[in-house]
Order: structure tokens, then sequence, then C-alpha cells
């Protein structure tokens, strides 16, 4: 769950073109998240459905099964995982240069529910084990309190970006917008 936030700290979109040579790759390394589906795709609900909505179909379906029988399957899983997330951190902090820019409104509000979200899901763990699948009740509940806990202190981060972008906006807003003494008084013409 820290390797997204990670990831998105290095600001991989800005740092990637920028270590590639010059040439096609780099123009379309630079291109991609100008892009519409780029756009679409770091929009703050779609990312949280495909983060958490990922998670779900993983845990409350018999996908988390059949990870333990094929190699391939945990790959493909784990790959989705890890992009899902980093592309949710991506669209919550919006610290890269991506096509459109979103709300704080529409990205905190975002963040609270993909945490509620992931907190329901560690706490339906903690009652019962993923469909085709049999663990100790104790290592159960133990897998399900981490899940919890460790999801609060990595949504933090995020949290903390959000909400300081959040309360810093009106006051420079308000610099810019702080009528003059004078402009608030009408001149009175005399002829």
């Amino acid at each position: 769950m820290a390797a997204p936030l990670l990831l998105v700290l290095a600001r991989p979109l800005t740092l990637l073109p920028r270590g590639t040579p010059p040439g096609p790759v780099r123009r379309a390394l630079r291109a991609l998240p100008g892009s519409r589906p780029a756009g679409w795709l770091a929009a703050p609900p779609v990312a949280a459905l495909l983060d958490a909505g990922g998670l779900w179909l993983l845990y409350r379906t018999g996908l988390f099964a059949a990870t333990g029988q094929s190699g391939v399957a945990r790959a493909v899983v784990h790959t989705h995982v890890l992009l899902a997330g980093t592309l949710f951190t991506l669209a919550v902090r919006q610290t890269e240069p991506v096509r459109r820019r979103w709300g704080l409104a529409l990205r905190g509000g975002t963040l609270l529910v993909a945490g509620a979200a992931h907190a329901t899901l560690a706490k339906s763990l903690y009652a019962g084990p993923p469909p085709g699948t049999s663990f100790d009740p104790a290592d159960l509940h133990t897998g399900a309190r981490l899940m919890y806990y460790s999801g609060d202190l990595v949504e933090v981060a995020p949290a903390v970006v959000v909400a300081r972008q959040w309360f810093t906006r009106p006051v420079r807003a308000g610099r810019r917008r702080a009528p003059t003494p004078a402009a608030g008084r009408r001149r009175s013409r005399t002829r």
C-alpha cells in the first residue's frame, strides 16, 4: 500500500521523459499525461473505483483463491493493485502535469469515500475469509487489522496534501482580491 505513494512522490510523469533520450518515445511520454484517456483515468472517482473496486473484487470473489494456484494470476493482480493504487494517489495529489485539474472538494471527497471502502473491506475480511480460502481465524484477524490500520496510515499523506491545498488556497485568493481602501467608497463627482 505504501509503494504507490512512494512512486507518486518520485514524480514519474515528470522524471521519466527527462531520463529518456530525445525522439519519438520521449515525445509519447510527454504527450501521455495530456491525452484524453489519461485525463479520464486520472479523474479521482474513476481512479478510486479502479483501486478500491479492484480490491473488493480480489478479496470478495474467488479471485484471491485463484491467485494462490496460478503465478500468472498472482502477477497480474499484483500489477493491477500497484498501478491502480499509483493512479489513485496521482489523481488525488495532482502534483504531476495532467490534462485536467480536478477540484479540491472532489479530490477530498473521493479520498474519504475510498478510505471508507478500504476500511469496510478490511472489516469484512475480519468477519470472514475471501471465498474459496480457509485461513486460521487468528491469521485472518491479524491480516484484516493490518489492512485496516496501515490503510489509514497510508491515506494520511494524500489527505495532508489535499488539506494543505484546501487551506492555503483561500489565503492566496484573498490576497489577490483584497480591495484597496478607496475601492469600497463611491467617488463623488463635482462639476
